[in-house]
């Protein structure tokens, strides 16, 4: 029998996050779920038959934490944590804010990649997912901090995967546009009502499922194919400043 398959979510407690690690389960994959609330993750991994770890991915300590837990082989990383706050604009935004979109969405994905490629090289074929956005890509009015913290994600991945050529590890960006879950845009904007706002008569907005089959998808290819980006939108959006509101037409 061929010996398990192990994955790493970072961000795994709700969103995209949990929905990955529950996808990659499925697919036989023993998924160590990090993030920062142990509860939602506890109740995760119990149901999913993995493993819950506390971490931070912008604390070091936390990080170094997870790479032990671990071990020495991994086949798989998701770097999944990040997040928005707020739609400052460049000229007048929070520079706190600025400073940690970039430790959430840069920093912490640096800190955790650099654990744990020893255990993904170990493996034979390790992949790197990480989950970046259609904001890494073209830039938007109220974008600002996050904008250009995934911009700065972007530049990273493809940065990598130069550096780990000729190295037993994929190396690809999933971009996803317009994606409803319970707390990206409530979190971003503070509101329930602004956050429902977001996606007011989209038919039909991506949902955390339909990024997790997409990071499933790219998993579970042979080895020697490598996505090197993948960006995944709704029917309804065409790009990140045009969306259709209202039934899809004939």
């Amino acid at each position: 029998m061929s010996p398990t398959r192990t994955a790493v979510v970072t961000g795994a407690s709700s969103g995209i996050g949990a929905a990955t690690a529950a996808a990659l389960a499925a697919e036989g994959f023993h998924v160590f779920c990090a993030a920062r609330r142990l509860d939602r993750l506890e109740e995760l991994a119990e149901r999913i038959g993995g493993t819950a770890v506390a971490c931070d991915v912008t604390d070091a300590g936390d990080v170094a934490r997870l790479a032990e837990v671990v071990g020495g082989s991994l086949d798989l990383l998701v770097n999944n944590a990040g997040g928005a706050l707020g739609v400052d604009p460049v000229a007048g935004g929070d520079v706190d804010r600025w400073r940690r979109m970039y430790e959430m969405n840069v920093v912490g994905t640096v800190q955790v990649t650099q654990a744990l490629v020893p255990a993904l090289e170990a493996s034979g074929a390790g992949t790197i997912v990480n989950t970046g956005s259609t904001a890494g890509h073209w830039v938007y009015e109220g974008g600002g901090g996050y904008v250009a913290a995934k911009h700065a994600l972007a530049a990273m991945t493809e940065t990598l995967r130069l550096e780990l050529n000729g190295r037993p590890i994929r190396v690809t960006e999933i971009a996803p546009g317009m994606v409803r879950t319970e707390e990206f845009s409530l979190v971003r904007l503070g509101d329930q009502a602004k956050a429902d706002a977001v996606y007011a008569g989209v038919e039909h907005p991506l949902t955390a499922e339909d990024v997790a089959e997409t990071v499933r998808w790219v998993a579970t290819l042979p080895p020697h194919v490598n996505i090197d980006l993948m960006v995944v939108r709704p029917l309804a959006q065409a790009s990140n400043t045009k969306v259709h509101r209202g039934p899809l037409l004939p």
